[in-house]
């Protein structure tokens, strides 16, 4: 049996190699512009700062992904894998030109889609022959007709409407910390595309050839309306963001009755109408996609006086559940912090990943210097990135930043503090040496947001123990 990267070579070598431009270089543009390098295309990669592609062009890579690293590496060398600012050359290296730039959260929850639209007038500004557009870039319904109309536009403006184009839905669901294996084994490729014309076959037998060497053992190619894979992005994310806070709920039910809910999660999760994914207990999810596509998805609802009331619960129970540790900790040790150090392992939102946005890290941090506490904080990754993050939340509260002291390893983290708090689940907290971890803190005391360790086993070590759900009523008694 040949391995995979042989296969993927093997691949690559049967199908036409293919010139694509990829327009964004963060993380969604960099991972498929890689993945799709990977199998033989010449991809050229756009971004309009010029700072990041001087550094991309250096082999600096601007986020932390599993293996990333081997094929960025492998793919610069051979010429597969190029950067450029410029966007005159980039709109004419390929006739396939993926969008895969940022959607950031705009006023009251809607998508800012002027990233996206001014890729698409810059296509139509440059383009000299008949182009396949593919929208990779998660984008509220109907945005595939605004990028038409904007390529229209400038069509217009420049005498060339005979030239033909297509646009393409091409949601991605990349799991950050997981995104070139999902890239590379997708569950699903959605594929939107409307009409019965010319362009629309030649833009349907295109993503076929894109994706071909991803259908090794079966079509994983689902083709639908445009509108339709617009959509699906959103009501996918909203799901699994609906499984996490509904868990959340039933974790601080299972608190204040006496229950276990890592036993709760095996006996529904059993089911197999339910599954075990995305129903783990915890101090809230954060990232770049559940809460930006969930808020961004009522945005819609209500532009069509709809309220899509689940999802509004679904975003209070996250923003309560980040401050369900802090909770614990001042049950614990009372409302005022003042002299006390705690110990924080794990920044990032996620495992795998370097990524601090809406990490819930952040809310408690936020908490914890406002109760007068000390921070020692340590992430395997994102320690570089907290820093930036961290110091910049902080830059109106005086004197703040002082008070988080960055530690270069774990044991460091713990030594002195009060207590520590468990807010990522990387791996490497899993099996920490809890005799050096006891002499290490001041105190015994761990408040676990993401369920680690055994309670009976905890106890046994001599640590008091807080979790999120674990049937452990707090100790009310200030000590």
């Amino acid at each position: 049996a040949i391995g995979e990267i042989e296969f993927r070579h093997i691949m690559a070598s049967l199908v036409r190699s293919m010139k694509i431009t990829i327009i964004g270089t963060g993380y969604v543009g960099l991972v498929t512009a890689t993945c799709l390098a990977e199998q033989g295309n010449v991809v050229m990669c756009l971004d309009t700062n010029s700072g990041k592609i001087d550094s991309l062009n250096n082999g600096h890579i601007p986020i932390y992904e599993q293996g990333l690293r081997e094929l960025f590496d492998r793919n610069t060398a051979a010429g597969r894998l190029l950067f450029s600012d410029d966007v005159e050359m980039s709109v004419d290296h390929a006739d396939v030109q993926f969008i895969a730039v940022g959607t950031p959260a705009g006023e009251q929850g809607s998508a800012d889609l002027s990233h996206v639209l001014a890729a698409a007038a810059n296509i139509g500004r440059y383009m000299n022959r008949d182009k396949i557009i593919i929208a990779k870039s998660t984008v509220p319904v109907g945005t595939g007709d605004r990028v038409s109309l904007a390529i229209s536009e400038q069509l217009r403006l420049r005498g060339q409407g005979d030239l033909t184009f297509g646009v393409v839905s091409n949601p991605e669901f990349l799991k950050e910390g997981a995104a070139v294996a999902d890239f590379m084994r997708p569950d699903r490729i959605i594929v939107g595309v409307d009409g019965i014309d010319a362009t629309a076959d030649r833009a349907r037998s295109t993503m076929r050839t894109i994706y071909a060497p991803f259908n090794r053992n079966h079509d994983r190619l689902i083709f639908m309306d445009r509108r339709s894979a617009e959509f699906t992005k959103y009501a996918a994310n909203a799901m699994l963001a609906t499984r996490i806070s509904f868990m959340n709920e039933m974790a601080n039910l299972a608190d204040r009755v006496g229950v276990d809910i890592e036993m709760v999660r095996q006996g529904i999760g059993s089911d197999s109408r339910i599954g075990y994914s995305f129903l783990y207990a915890g101090a809230g999810y954060g990232g770049s996609c559940f809460p930006k596509d969930v808020n961004a998805l009522r945005h819609t609802a209500g532009e069509h006086d709809l309220e899509l009331s689940i999802l509004k619960a679904v975003d209070a129970v996250n923003s309560n559940q980040k401050r369900v540790l802090f909770d614990k900790i001042i049950a614990r040790f009372g409302p005022n912090l003042d002299g006390m150090r705690f110990a924080i392992w794990g920044l990032a939102f996620k495992p795998e990943t370097d990524d601090m946005r809406e990490a819930p890290s952040r809310e408690i941090i936020r908490l914890l210097l406002e109760a007068g506490a000390d921070i020692n904080a340590y992430d395997p990754i994102a320690m570089q990135e907290a820093k930036r993050v961290l110091l910049s939340d902080l830059s109106g509260a005086h004197g703040a930043h002082e008070r988080i002291r960055f530690c270069a390893t774990p044991h460091e983290a713990a030594v002195g503090a009060d207590a520590l708090v468990i807010v990522t689940e990387w791996k490497a907290f899993r099996g920490p040496d809890f005799g050096m971890l006891r002499q290490a803190l001041v105190r015994p005391v761990v408040f676990d947001g993401r369920n680690l360790y055994d309670p009976a086993y905890l106890a046994q070590q001599g640590f008091e123990y807080f979790a999120i759900g674990r049937g452990i009523r707090d100790n009310n008694a200030v000590a």
